[in-house]
């Protein structure tokens, strides 16, 4: 089945955030109640058809969000080895963008960490797999980017008509234009692409520790009860187009 356009109709929630009164959250309630799931290495294809399908969206290599980031994952690579990663480089496995950001170096068209499947230490992100060997979450291991996506997380300062502020923090699907211009050149997409929503919880259920981590406990507290509520009300309403059960008769 093609990916579904980009624009159609979403159901929204804002709920005050129960762990700051300056802060709310707003959530798309199609993404995070649709079906998707990560089909890394069970279908998916890659964002671009000239580079191997099994490096996925690992093509460009991981911008860091901060210096926090970069120092965090930094902690980690010094505990790969040979054994657990193909390019095993822990001195030179970062480098700078176009634009002076700092990233991950990308080798043989897709970020250092990114072993093939056919790599004796196991195919898939370094990373990744050290979190599994060790017991942790990958969003220890991870640069931010890699295990948010493909929720978004934005930030809106909102003046009020009475002169509060508020910050508003937005959480909703990192589909293709959350690339930018180069959203535009990707030849295939997860976020919208009915072959990715085969999940047997919904989003909101299966990145609970990721939401978690971007929400706070309460703020995702809040957020479960609400997407349950929308599961057992909204009878078809305002869901995900990708999602199996908008495209039943």
């Amino acid at each position: 089945m093609p990916e579904v356009p980009l624009d159609f109709p979403r159901a929204w929630v804002e709920f005050p955030d129960p762990a700051d009164d300056e802060q709310s959250f707003r959530c798309d309630l199609t993404w995070l109640t649709s079906s998707w799931t990560c089909i890394f290495g069970n279908g998916c294809q890659g964002i671009y058809a000239d580079q191997p399908p099994e490096v996925g969206c690992c093509t460009l290599g991981a911008h860091f969000s901060d210096k926090d980031d970069e120092r965090r994952v930094k902690a980690f690579v010094k505990q790969l080895t040979p054994e657990t990663w193909q390019h095993y480089d822990p001195k030179k496995w970062t480098e700078k963008d176009e634009d002076g950001a700092r990233k991950t170096r990308v080798v043989d068209g897709a970020c250092i960490f990114a072993n093939r499947p056919d790599f004796p230490g196991g195919g898939g992100c370094a990373l990744h797999g050290l979190a599994l060997r060790t017991g942790r979450h990958f969003l220890e291991t991870k640069p931010d980017v890699c295990w948010q996506l493909p929720i978004r997380r934005t930030y809106e300062h909102v003046e009020r008509p009475d002169g509060t502020e508020v910050l508003v923090i937005v959480i909703a699907e990192y589909d293709r234009r959350g690339w930018g211009a180069g959203g535009h050149d990707l030849d295939w997409y997860c976020s919208g692409n009915t072959e990715a929503h085969v999940g047997v919880e919904p989003v909101y259920v299966s990145m609970r520790a990721e939401l978690v981590e971007l929400m706070g406990q309460k703020g995702y507290d809040e957020l479960s009860r609400l997407a349950e509520e929308h599961l057992t009300s909204r009878r078809r309403f305002a869901l995900h187009p990708a999602d199996p059960k908008a495209r039943r008769p």
